[in-house]
């Protein structure tokens, strides 16, 4: 009998070894599975097979992709145009970012005549949030990852129970893992009062191992085609300050008046087609191109990235490396895990050898010990290239925000690890405008009065065992 279970395992472990080496595509990645199945072996073949499957290789998503590319092709088209004449009105305005937008924008539609707010953690947010899904005269489209029944969710859910009421088109997504506790009563109730409301990718326990860590990590809402919100900030109480939990949650979300919503919801329809099954056409109604209100102060340029399985080229983690290397004076990023590849890690390099300032913004302590640790193996490198790292004190910074040169900003769903540029679905904006830029380098300045700056000579100081623990977590980053 033991002998049996051990020829099992021999060829599960050999099958496994050999599915890796042929499925996984980066080195790294396949290097950390199988240190993992080399370890632990029945341990390592579960993890294996409940994360690590590449899906974009296994086309799990080709029905979706099929959706995206038959219902939208002629909106991309006439979208990729209104871009081409765009780039060519604004190449002065661009200035050395003008490759960027040219690089990412056939997928990701640059648009002007735009306003862009700036919305620090929920206590901003979410009174715009609610005051403009009050003010909807025809649909309402929220996606979350995470939205929980909570003082603040039971605040939208109610309004968007009343809206339905009045007759306005509601459609609701939400990750059927991050929103784990509305999946029963809340969303019933909702449906109960005329709200379409469809998880993404329902979690079965059958197919747990394939879709637990492809999940929809976006967070937008759009409202009549005209008013959309995009960040790092879920519903959830804890990110409205001060909260129960006792910790300070500091995050960035903004809200976007103007052409680039119709983006927004060309992302969201995608979505939606694919997670409910239906067939949303486009119709004026969704996409008002004609009746946008272009007031003087609707002057800003605005590009929606948005990449995960479903798309051929991971786009954010692009886009976040040309900015990173188009750079010439200053780079401010703000992240919650900074668990990053090889090329991005590169691309940071190439920049601050080459004179460009680079400071680095990361929380004290994560919310995840393993993550944390990863983090801080990546810290001494950066040092030792120049790189200033702060680390938030006042309680756990959340925010996915980039300053490039106090030109560009990126603002969005994607933190800075593998999982966010390959295995689930972000979205991002790229805001470009001096104005926003100096609003979001005086937010990141006042975060660094709330932070420590990493000293190279006491952190090569710690503990030996210490140092050694982070490096022998980092050989799991690629799978982080």
């Amino acid at each position: 009998m033991i002998t049996t279970l051990l020829i099992i395992l021999y060829v599960a472990i050999v099958a496994t070894v050999a599915v890796i080496i042929i499925n996984t595509s980066t080195p790294p990645k396949a290097i950390a599975y199988l240190f993992l199945i080399i370890l632990f072996p029945v341990g390592g073949i579960i993890i294996y097979l409940t994360i690590g499957i590449n899906h974009r290789t296994y086309k799990l998503y080709n029905k979706k992709l099929e959706v995206d590319k038959n219902i939208f092709f002629e909106l991309k088209e006439k979208l990729k145009n209104y871009t081409e004449k765009t780039l060519s009105t604004s190449k002065n305005h661009l200035g050395h970012f003008y490759n960027l937008t040219k690089f990412i924008h056939k997928e990701n539609v640059l648009t002007n005549n735009n306003k862009v707010s700036l919305l620090l953690n929920g206590e901003c947010k979410f009174p715009e949030v609610i005051k403009a899904l009050k003010a909807a005269k025809n649909h309402i489209h929220i996606e979350y990852y995470i939205f929980q029944n909570d003082t603040i969710g039971k605040q939208i859910g109610d309004v968007l129970k009343e809206k339905a009421k009045e007759g306005i088109k509601i459609r609701f997504i939400y990750d059927d893992f991050g929103s784990k506790d509305i999946r029963k009563s809340f969303v019933k109730s909702l449906i109960d009062c005329g709200v379409e409301a469809y998880p993404f990718y329902k979690i079965k326990w059958l197919l747990l191992a394939n879709r637990i860590n492809y999940r929809n990590h976006r967070k937008i809402i759009v409202i009549d085609g005209k008013v959309g919100f995009v960040g790092g900030v879920n519903v959830s109480e804890r990110y409205i300050n001060p909260n129960k939990f006792n910790c300070y949650w500091r995050d960035t979300h903004i809200k976007i008046k103007g052409l680039a919503v119709l983006n927004l919801q060309r992302v969201f329809l995608a979505d939606w087609n694919f997670c409910a099954d239906q067939n949303v056409v486009i119709e004026e109604e969704l996409f008002p191109v004609e009746n946008q209100e272009n007031p003087s102060d609707y002057q800003q340029l605005v590009q929606i990235i948005s990449s995960g399985p479903d798309s051929d080229h991971p786009d954010i983690m692009y886009a976040l490396i040309q900015a990173i290397l188009l750079s010439k004076k200053e780079i401010l990023i703000t992240t919650p895990y900074f668990v990053p590849r090889a090329s991005f890690l590169d691309a940071l390099k190439i920049a601050s050898l080459s004179g460009v300032t680079i400071k680095l913004l990361v929380p004290s302590i994560s919310d995840s010990k393993l993550v944390n640790g990863v983090s801080n193996s990546f810290y001494k490198e950066v040092l030792e290239i120049g790189v200033e790292v702060y680390r938030y004190k006042k309680g756990f910074v959340h925010a996915k925000t980039m300053v490039f040169d106090e030109l560009v900003c990126s603002v969005g769903t994607a933190n800075l690890d593998e999982r966010s540029f390959d295995l689930n679905f972000e979205i991002n904006a790229l805001v470009y405008d001096k104005d926003f830029a100096s609003q979001l380098k005086n937010a990141f300045m006042e975060d660094l009065k709330n932070s420590e700056k990493i000293d190279l000579s006491q952190w090569n100081n710690r503990p030996v065992l210490i140092r050694f623990t982070e490096r022998l977590a980092r050989l799991l980053a690629p799978i982080l």
